[in-house]
């Protein structure tokens, strides 16, 4: 069933996202949800013992999305759809978050220098008596970097709020050899596994 109101909630800070959901012409209010505020965040981005990166990435987020559908009820919003997603970068079993430092960003670039790692993204949507979830896996493979090109790199912004410490959109285009996969899921939106998930919500962007 089409919506006649085709606008969704994007429960997500990432500028990337928004800007994905822009570029095919979707209509989304923000649906902020708190990260390191004094009551500590809404969702939990801990990983869990003995979790794979997979298990992880789908929990997480789930989890956003399942809290943002709550938050609409409480505040008496407008029910439309909700859309969450959460991205990690692994490699050797071992999930690369954000870095804290150049020291991290530096670390995380030396693992990834040379070899390929995988670009999890998993996508949730929430409305009504509708939960739906897709992950999307890409892979990625690395140049070998010189100590000089990963210091460079971190001395700009763009490692410090990305997965794996790399945007694929940004500099590091320069450091990526091959991917296999979705260039937009790398970024942290799969574009065409979204799509899919806002049609089963009635939401038709063409």
């Amino acid at each position: 069933m089409k919506l006649l109101d085709k606008k969704i909630y994007l429960a997500s800070k990432s500028p990337r996202r928004r800007e994905l959901l822009r570029q095919v012409g979707v209509d989304f209010e923000l649906l902020s949800l708190r990260t390191d505020a004094a009551r500590g965040p809404d969702v939990s981005e801990a990983e869990l013992p003995g979790e794979s990166p997979l298990d992880y990435v789908a929990r997480v987020a789930h989890e956003k999305g399942a809290f943002a559908w709550k938050i609409l009820a409480l505040r008496r919003m407008p029910l439309r759809p909700v859309l969450s997603a959460d991205t990690t970068v692994t490699i050797d079993g071992r999930i690369l978050g954000k870095p804290a430092n150049a020291d991290e960003a530096a670390a995380m670039l030396e693992r990834l220098s040379g070899r390929t790692h995988q670009v999890l993204t998993s996508v949730a949507l929430h409305h009504v008596d509708l939960a739906e979830q897709v992950t999307q896996v890409s892979n990625v493979r690395f140049t070998k970097l010189s100590p000089a090109a990963i210091k460079a790199y971190c001395a700009t912004s763009e490692p410090y709020d990305k997965a794996g410490a790399y945007g694929i959109q940004g500099l590091a285009a320069l450091f990526i050899e091959h991917i296999e996969g979705s260039h937009s899921g790398i970024m942290g939106l799969p574009v065409f596994e979204t799509a899919q998930l806002l049609k089963k919500a009635g939401v038709e962007i063409m």
